[in-house]
């Protein structure tokens, strides 16, 4: 199990707005990129994920996996490893 969550999104512009709101709230890194998931081979078909690996209070992001999910279900997104 690694520390650090990816928050997978399929819009950009929606990627970007979660992750500069996760950013005021505390997580970091927060960084967007486009990533080819496993079994994906198109790059038009890849996906925006927002990786995190420290919650505001410190400690693994993955601590708080319950708690992203919840937040991914309301963005249409998913919380991967």
């Amino acid at each position: 199990m690694t520390d650090y969550l990816l928050v997978v999104l399929h819009d950009r512009d929606e990627a970007e707005t979660l992750a500069s709101a996760l950013s005021a709230a505390g997580w970091t890194p927060c960084t967007v990129h486009k990533d080819l998931l496993a079994g994906e081979d198109d790059v038009e078909d890849a996906d925006w994920v927002i990786e995190l690996s420290t919650a505001p209070d410190g400690t693994p992001a993955n601590a708080h996996r319950a708690t992203l999910e919840s937040l991914a279900e309301h963005h249409d997104a998913f919380i991967t490893d």
